[in-house]
């Protein structure tokens, strides 16, 4: 992204500016070739990888660029990111930049259906592109005047729910493919849980709006 590329230059900068500074001023005692190579290294390594583990970290899986943009990377079934996972994927930049110009990382998007570079495999995670308020389609898209089978939401726990929710908020900004998985994944582990058989898409989607509003119904998540 064009904002994370010049944030990282902007810091870069000030960061080389303070050392020519205290080099001038002599408030830093001078250092080994192999000293000042070395922190060099550290240094550009933490602004390209160290700058968006950071920010994906603590903002919910996005960096300044990726909020401009309104792209979040998140866990393949859904899940928001953990700092570990952040960690991880931005950790193989350095495999994906390899040999040059990021060629690794292009390859692997280009030959990955849900356009993943080396980091989002190893993590299990997927970039989404998310959707203003406007432009969102309803949470619950099946109508409630339709009848269907009634479940046990007692026995799903709240962090599936939001998990469940995670899903059905975010489902139309996914590539078909990843929502039909993410869908068959989901409902799968939920169905299991509570006994019952469900079909292919789009019967996945529909139970997991049944067991969301289910379990809402009842005043669960107040």
């Amino acid at each position: 992204m064009f904002a994370d590329t010049a944030i990282q230059v902007i810091v870069g900068a000030a960061v080389v500016l303070l050392a020519a500074l205290l080099h001038l001023f002599r408030w830093m005692p001078a250092m080994g070739m192999q000293w000042t190579i070395g922190l060099g290294v550290l240094v550009i390594f933490l602004l390209n990888s160290g700058y968006f583990a950071f920010f994906e970290a603590i903002w919910n899986g996005q960096t300044p660029g990726k909020r401009h943009f309104q792209i979040r990377v998140i866990k393949d079934d859904g899940r928001p990111i953990s700092a570990f996972d952040s960690v991880a994927r931005n950790f193989l930049r350095i495999a994906d930049e390899l040999p040059a110009l990021y060629m690794v990382g292009v390859i692997s998007i280009l030959v990955s259906k849900q356009n993943k570079r080396l980091g989002d495999f190893v993590a299990g995670t997927v970039v989404i592109h998310e959707q203003t308020i406007q432009e969102a389609r309803p949470f619950l898209q099946t109508k409630s005047e339709e009848s269907g089978p009634v479940y046990d939401t007692s026995r799903i726990t709240l962090d599936e729910l939001n998990v469940i929710e995670a899903f059905l908020n975010r489902r139309d900004s996914f590539d078909p493919a990843l929502r039909t998985s993410m869908a068959a994944r989901l409902s799968k582990r939920v169905s299991e849980k509570l006994g019952v058989q469900i079909g292919g898409w789009p019967h996945t989607e529909k139970f997991l709006e049944a067991i969301y509003e289910q379990y809402r119904s009842v005043g669960r998540l107040f």
